[in-house]
């Protein structure tokens, strides 16, 4: 039997291996049904919705509205640009549908997680193929072999310059900049804030190279993108954290829901709520929440997260879908664990590692 209760059965015969199912399917369901009824509810967060219903119902109008959107874009084909207006706004839509997810999905069963998940990504498809088929591509044409002789001999065109294919990470890519506070776009810096007595909404981190990020006190929601070879300290979140396209990393995070997407080689000391969720990752480890600083007990019950659960240990992998434990991850050996950080002394800013 594994963490979640779910027993791992062997059958030689169809009709063992159904049975087999059926119990598998009823034991997921029995556990989903008493996370949901144990699952706490925040209040704390001023974006996200009271109840499963309330979620729900906002998710479908929302959704509605881009099937809508969707459905105008063969109306407007005939004109390129209004076009890629159109798809943009579509776009940053999306994006609002999937944030809208992350910022309620410690309040969610796992059911409702997965399956709004889902729409999201089937969405980003529908938008993708409909792209592909309405903006047009560049027309291909012969040219008289008499005017190409012509102009090779009065002339030396220099051969196109060949842009380079994007990056499969950055093409696949749900993120979208944010106008919200936070650090972007440095290199071998300490970056501190501090937000006690208050606590801010978002906080984004992107696109560091060997930086430390220390964030003292609480924030609603953490966005992390594009970071390499970072150590980040991080107080209390009392929503989720979305984090994607890290490599090298080290993180210490307290929070209700956890995401992580594209990570390669990083470590991760949690505290959380729910099962941390990664996708498209792999060589990723974690141990238990490990930071400190003068309060940051009264900062984790403020925030609903002063209680260890465990769920560290208890990754979701939404990529592995096999019984058995997934390669992606592991628990991460206690003789190579950092020990507890302390950075009750940090003073806000930036200066140099």
């Amino acid at each position: 039997m594994d963490d979640d209760g779910i027993e791992k059965l062997t059958v030689s015969d169809d009709g063992e291996a159904e049975a087999a199912l059926q119990k598998k399917h009823l034991s997921m369901l029995e556990r989903l049904s008493k996370r949901h009824q144990q699952q706490p509810r925040s209040d704390t967060s001023g974006s996200s919705l009271d109840s499963t219903s309330s979620f729900l119902s906002r998710f479908s109008d929302l959704k509605a509205s881009i099937d809508s959107r969707l459905a105008e874009s063969q109306s407007i084909s005939s004109d390129p640009s209004q076009l890629k207006t159109h798809f943009n706004d579509i776009t940053a839509s999306i994006s609002d549908l999937e944030k809208l997810v992350a910022e309620n999905s410690y309040l969610l069963p796992s059911y409702d997680v997965r399956s709004s998940l889902k729409t999201v990504s089937d969405l980003k498809r529908s938008l993708d193929s409909l792209s592909s088929e309405l903006i047009p591509k560049k027309k291909f044409s012969f040219k008289s072999k008499n005017a190409t002789a012509k102009r090779d001999k009065d002339s030396v065109v220099p051969e196109p310059k060949q842009t380079p294919p994007p990056d499969r990470d950055s093409v696949k890519s749900s993120f979208v900049p944010r106008d919200s506070p936070g650090f972007r776009n440095e290199t071998g810096r300490v970056l501190v804030e501090e937000f006690r007595g208050s606590e801010v909404g978002e906080f984004t981190v992107s696109d560091l190279d060997s930086c430390e990020v220390r964030i003292i006190g609480c924030v609603r929601a953490l966005f992390v993108h594009r970071l390499k070879n970072c150590r980040v300290y991080v107080g209390p979140v009392t929503g989720s954290v979305l984090i994607e396209g890290v490599e090298g990393c080290v993180f210490a995070l307290a929070s209700h829901q956890i995401r992580i997407h594209g990570a390669r080689g990083s470590d991760f000391y949690l505290r959380v709520r729910s099962r941390p969720i990664i996708e498209d990752s792999n060589g990723v480890r974690f141990a238990p929440y490990c930071l400190s600083y003068q309060g940051i007990e009264e900062d984790l019950r403020g925030a609903g997260l002063d209680a260890e659960t465990g769920n560290w240990a208890n990754v979701d992998d939404f990529k592995w879908l096999r019984a058995v434990q997934s390669p992606n991850w592991s628990i991460l050996p206690e003789d190579e664990r950092i020990g507890i950080v302390d950075i009750s002394n940090s003073e806000n800013g930036k200066e140099e590692i």
